[in-house]
């Protein structure tokens, strides 16, 4: 064997040795990356049923029962909330039945429209115009401390 064949033998067998050599580490850098640290699962959540522990949150509450005063309301979305006798809840549209504004607040016993004055009662009746028909009702009801659509 020449020297020259000795080299280029040498060059092929080195050449070999490192691309062994460099695919194991990147199959064992993978195999031992998923090993160590297992991909997380998507999370899923459960909501929470009519036996849910006390003192959680309703996903479905449009408001606690705490908040709306008694002779008062609340405004959530496009809920109006009110109680207008201890333990009497009210759902009404936000909606403002002469020009499609949303009302305003809930003050002074009647649910208020900034955009020309209107004024319901907590039923929903007009209290004062321009609007001419009542709020639309929505149907609410109690489970435990909130109120719920439906």
């Amino acid at each position: 064997m020449t020297i020259d064949e000795f080299i280029l033998r040498r060059r092929t067998v080195v050449a070999g040795a490192g691309a062994v050599a460099a695919l194991t580490a990147c199959s064992t850098y993978g195999k031992s990356e998923s090993a160590a640290a297992p991909a997380p699962k998507p999370a899923t959540a459960a909501a929470p049923g009519p036996n849910a522990a006390a003192g959680q949150p309703n996903p479905n509450a449009i408001t606690n029962t705490a908040d709306v005063p008694v002779g008062g309301g609340v405004i959530s979305g496009d809920t109006v909330v009110t109680q207008p006798s201890a333990g009497t809840f009210v759902g009404l549209s936000s909606v403002c039945t002469h020009a499609g504004c949303k009302v305003a607040d809930v003050s002074g016993g009647t649910i208020n429209c900034a955009c020309h004055g209107s004024k319901f009662g907590l039923d929903g009746s007009v209290v004062n115009g321009p609007a001419t028909q009542p709020l639309a009702a929505k149907n609410v009801h109690v489970e435990g401390d909130s109120v719920v659509l439906g």
